[in-house]
């Protein structure tokens, strides 16, 4: 008999970063305000709701700045 966790397979997948807007102005070195314009305006990474909190993952955020540079 193996002592492995039942669920080990199922949540590995879900092992996400979730960053909050505060975390991601600090990372950015930008003011909460142009978050939250970039959020009305279209202009920033997708944002979900999870209860009533605002949460951006770390994988669409890296992707969203890695588009962003000028060439």
């Amino acid at each position: 008999m193996t002592d492995q966790p039942a669920d080990s397979t199922t949540t590995q997948g879900f092992a996400e970063e979730w960053l909050s807007p505060t975390e991601i102005c600090r990372e950015l070195q930008i003011p909460l305000p142009t978050f939250y314009q970039w959020r009305s305006r279209g202009i920033g990474r997708h944002a979900y709701k999870i209860g009533r909190h605002v949460r951006v993952s770390r994988a669409d955020l890296n992707a969203w700045i890695s588009l962003q540079s000028e060439t």
